[in-house]
């Protein structure tokens, strides 16, 4: 590339007149820009947004900015986003920019990316090959963006680096949802974001439009919008080109020609001073930016045009293959249309690009149809034949770009699909599903011949191997539709892929004169499944029904390994039994036949959780540990995180919370380390459940607060905003644990019932419910959620919901309210009793505690019962539930009467867990207990008993003792008042007064604390 280079470089230093010199106007946009450049060299990552129409002077100002940073010692990276006629490269400004970083800082690029080159070459290709043997999920594009976002904080640590992204209005999907990552979760280093975009051409089905929408409520950006010059500063401009002040005629003149518009200055300045204005010139935006390309010599206008058309920058050796001029006729030429400043050289010094896209789209809107047709043609020979021509990167999108603009079918979809995979190995899935529908559209027009050499694609998943040699099968249309539908769900497109999917099926039901494929419908069955779970819109097991029906009875094959491993894994997490463990074995038998090993792990996976919901816990556990080992051997980083997610579940399932920690530890180093940031949000999800069964109450909050603000997926938040209620639930706020509740609702859906969410969701709703003394409620939420029943395995969530649901009954026994449909309560906890499992020491405390409670509940108060549930606590890391064990077991004792010293030391314990939990309503019941029963809190009993102290701690008088007992009978103002001769005015005061005293909201919460602490007792 050295003659390149050299013949670009000539033409670097011709003058060029039209640029004001002078910058005007933008004192207040460049002070911002400005500011956020000092922030970002404080340590505060900054990231603005400028927006303006064509013209108008955005780049201008970035060229200002970047003049200022460069002064303040900054390093800048520029990239644009790359218009191939109507297509975008995938990642094109972010791939530039990292290159202009690599040169620059080669040294201290290359360590931030150390042991990341392979996934970061997708933007990067000169770190590497793509070393992932990983197959593509919905993690692969998390995962780039994640080690994206940590390389430029890496970079950006001790040097403020300013990344300028220019020309959004172009930007290819992949790009537009890199740069909303990065916006979202740059929160370190010394970096300023700058990014353009064209504002006139955002109308209301534009692809930018929404990303805007969504940045405007990212307070950390600010917004630039760029106005047009009022008429002093067209004055100024005038006299920074024309090197003397302008009349006022010409200022008029060309103000009102402009409308104020800063390129449209220039050019009718310039066009001036060369006499092309005439006043019988078109005052039409086209006819102003041709009118000097015109003025050029032919050989330039012909190299304008060819420009026009290959795209927004063209390599010299290109341009000079297409154009099949004589080097000194091409390097005159380019001279001509750089000194008219037409032109410009690149600053890399490769090729040239039009000085303002308004110009090259003006060009290439004036090409005749078939010259266009004939351009790209000859672009796309001149490239077929020297692919060196352009970067590796853009090779595969560009030829195909220009064989389809040259209308070339049988030449366009070869190329076409090439370029899908290009673009699948960088994780652009948009930029691939946009390449596939073209592919689809292409597919009639081209000749059988060209078909029938074409070779399936092995990409989607376990579609191919469907019973046929890729080798000498021909590609079908069905196997495009394949790799559309994964591609359209990979991007998001979930409303796409299901229109693909159906296609797909219409086509596959409507194939007569020829034997069926059920294996190829079985594997959309399967794809259809996932694709309608995402959306919502059912729990997917129809689908999978469907699959399985189809492959019923075949030889084995990939795709049946495939659709049991589906309908195990569905099974595991809704109706874990003897039919989804057979599913997973078969799986994995059916995937050892085939060597279709990834299929296997992942059914081994699934095994082995459904083996500990079976019984068989040490096998299941070995069975995940092994996955685990083999898929980080392998590389296959997906199933790796997910079986750190399946471990960690298990051993929490268990009651092993100390060994589930520390495995979603490690799974979180390596998550981190390799940029799963949706698998970080599974694991985290796991950690917050172990910690708060630990008592780390804090460092659930801390969990949870990530999983909220960082989480990808909908479930991981949905399962930080449950943590989050049942810890305001167990610290006594309502309020916040009914949002979050309201927040994990949404979050789960309600097409897709499972058990591990709706169980806990349940116990919440429940234990808010007796916090407010609304047993009726109690009673409802425990019916509905045992009607559902609790599957093998889901013991975890059904015992802490059967010790809710039997709490509130012990503590509203002898209300009124309560004992209408109090029989029918127990008896129905009882039933539930009997399904649950309790195999884990964790679970035979938690059975020995819903025994203790329903003595409680039916007024058998025994302390040698509590003793027991105590004893089993303190063998388990549970001090939450030991805690509340504690109180009950001093209660009971208390209540026999003598063994005031254990009681006092019980309640200290569990006084001291209390508070370090936070858990304000335990506290406040130790605290009343220790009062009632005239026990210190703060120092052991070893003296003589304390004296007598007012019985009624919460202050109330013997009247408002009355008034509480009626309310607690059920009474209403008017009946008190009625009852005791008193004004129903005076018993609404008193009534108010003892809401108040006991810090209660209404008249059943007042009732069910005062039962809960037997204030009402003689």
């Amino acid at each position: 590339m050295g003659d390149t280079a050299d013949a670009c470089a000539m033409l670097t230093g011709v003058e060029t007149r039209s640029v004001s010199p002078v910058f005007v106007g933008r004192a207040d946009e460049l002070t911002t820009l400005t500011d956020a450049l000092a922030r970002a060299h404080a340590g505060e990552p900054q990231a603005l947004l400028i927006g303006g129409e064509a013209g108008v002077g955005k780049t201008r100002l970035i060229e200002e900015f970047v003049d200022a940073a460069c002064a303040r010692d900054a390093t800048v990276a520029l990239g644009g986003c790359v218009e191939i006629g109507a297509d975008g490269l995938p990642f094109a400004p972010f791939s530039t920019a990292l290159r202009s970083l690599s040169r620059r800082l080669p040294g201290e690029l290359a360590a931030a990316a150390d042991g990341q080159e392979g996934e970061l070459a997708r933007l990067l290709p000169e770190l590497g090959d793509i070393g992932s043997h990983e197959p593509y999920n919905e993690d692969s594009t998390a995962r780039l963006f994640e080690l994206t976002v940590r390389l430029l904080e890496r970079l950006a640590a001790d040097r403020t680096i300013v990344l300028v992204l220019e020309d959004l209005h172009w930007a290819d999907a992949s790009t537009r949802h890199l740069l909303a990552y990065l916006f979202r979760t740059l929160r370190r280093g010394r970096i300023v974001v700058v990014a353009s975009y064209r504002a006139d051409d955002i109308h209301r089905r534009h692809p930018l439009r929404p990303l805007l929408a969504e940045l405007d409520r990212l307070r950390s950006i600010r917004r630039i919008e760029l106005s047009r010059f009022t008429r002093t500063e067209v004055r100024r401009q005038l006299t920074g080109i024309l090197a003397a002040e302008p009349d006022a005629a010409l200022v008029d003149q060309i103000f009102d020609r402009s409308d104020g518009n800063a390129f449209f200055v220039e050019e009718l300045v310039v066009s001036r001073e060369a006499g092309c204005v005439s006043p019988a010139l078109s005052d039409s935006l086209r006819d102003l930016l041709l009118v000097r390309v015109e003025t050029l010599p032919d050989d330039a206008q012909r190299v304008a045009r060819i420009v026009a058309e290959g795209g927004s920058t063209v390599e010299y050796a290109l341009l000079a293959a297409v154009s099949r001029l004589a080097e000194d006729d091409l390097i005159e030429a380019l001279r001509a249309a750089v000194g008219a400043n037409i032109l410009l050289a690149v600053p890399d010094g490769e090729g040239y690009r039009f000085r303002h896209s308004l110009v090259r789209e003006a060009v290439s809107d004036d090409l005749l149809p078939g010259e266009r047709s004939r351009l790209n043609r000859r672009y796309a020979e001149a490239l077929e034949a020297d692919p060196a021509l352009v970067r590796a990167d853009e090779r595969a999108t560009r030829l195909a770009s220009y064989w389809y603009k040259a209308h070339d079918a049988a030449r366009a979809l070869p190329a076409v699909l090439r370029a899908s995979v290009a673009t699948r190995k960088r994780c652009a899935y948009a930029e691939q599903l946009r390449l596939l529908e073209r592919a689809m559209e292409l597919w009639d027009d081209v000749p059988d011949d060209v078909r029938s050499s074409l070779r399936p694609m092995d990409y989607a998943e376990a579609y191919p191997p469907c019973g046929c040699d890729p080798e000498t099968t021909p590609l079908r249309y069905l196997d495009l539709l394949a790799e559309a539908a994964v591609a359209a769900r990979l991007c998001g497109e979930r409303e796409r892929a299901l229109k693909i999917v159906k296609m797909a099926m219409r086509l596959l039901g409507g194939e007569e004169g020829g034997d069926r494929d059920p294996l190829r419908e079985a594997w959309f069955w399967t794809e259809r499944s996932r694709i309608m779970s995402g959306l919502g819109r059912s729990d997917g097991w129809a689908e999978i029904a469907t699959a399985q029906e189809l492959v019923k009875g075949l030889p084995p094959s990939a795709v049946h390994a495939a659709v049991l491993t589906v309908a195990a894994g569905w099974g595991l997490v809704h109706q874990p039994g003897p039919e989804s463990l057979a599913s997973a074995e078969r799986a994995v038998e059916y995937a050892r036949l085939v060597k279709a090993e990834p299929i296997e792990l992942g059914a081994r996976l699934t095994l082995g959780s459904l083996m500990v919901s079976a019984g068989d816990p040490e096998g299941g556990l070995a069975a995940m540990y092994e996955v685990r080992d083999r898929t980080a051997a392998l590389g296959l980083l997906h199933e790796s995180a997910r079986a750190h997610v399946n471990l960690a579940s298990n051993l929490e399932a268990l009651g092993r919370s100390r060994e589930a920690l520390e495995v979603a530890e490690a799974g979180l180093t390596m998550a981190r380390s390799r940029g799963l940031l949706d698998s970080q949000g599974w694991i985290r999800a796991n950690q917050a459940e172990s910690q708060f069964s630990l008592g780390l109450w804090d460092e659930t909050q801390r969990a949870a607060e990530w999983l909220e603000h960082a989480g990808q997926s909908a479930r991981p938040r949905g399962s930080a905003a449950l943590r989050l209620a049942q810890l305001a639930v167990a610290r006594g706020e309502a309020a916040t644990a009914e949002a979050q509740l309201a927040v994990a609702r949404q979050s789960y859906g309600s097409q897709d019932p499972m058990p591990q969410y709706t169980l806990p969701m349940s116990q919440v709703q429940l234990l808010l419910a007796a916090a407010a003394g609304r047993i009726a409620d109690v009673r409802a939420a425990f019916a509905d959620a045992a009607e559902r029943g609790f599957p093998p395995g889901t013991q975890r969530y059904g015992w802490p919901l059967v010790l809710a649901a039997v709490t509130a009954e012990a503590d509203a026994r002898g209300l009124p309210a309560a004992a209408e449909g109090r029989p029918g309560a127990l008896a129905l906890i009882r039933r539930c009793v009997r399904s649950l499992a309790i195999a884990a020491p964790v679970w035979q405390a938690y059975s020995l505690h819903v025994s203790a409670e329903l003595g409680r509940a039916e007024d058998r108060l025994s302390a040698e019962r509590w003793a027991e549930t105590v004893a089993a606590y303190e063998a388990v890391e549970r001090p939450y539930q030991l805690a509340v064990a504690r109180h009950r077991l001093a209660d009971a004792l208390l209540a026999e009467g003598g063994r005031r010293e254990e009681a006092a030391a019980l309640l200290r314990e569990s006084h001291a867990t209390a508070v370090a939990l936070g858990a304000r309503p335990l506290r406040e019941d130790v605290e009343l207990l220790a009062a009632r029963g005239r026990l210190s809190l703060t120092v052991p009993d070893t003296g003589p008993a304390a004296p007598e102290a007012d019985e009624d701690t919460f202050g109330l008088t013997p009247r408002e003792h009355g008034v509480l007992r009626l309310v607690a009978a059920g009474r209403t103002n008017r009946q008190i008042a009625e009852e005791l001769f008193i004004a129903p005015k005076t018993a609404s005061v008193h009534v108010s007064n003892i809401l108040a005293k006991l810090g209660v909201s209404g008249r059943g919460e007042a009732a069910a604390l005062a039962h809960r602490l037997r204030l009402l007792e003689p």
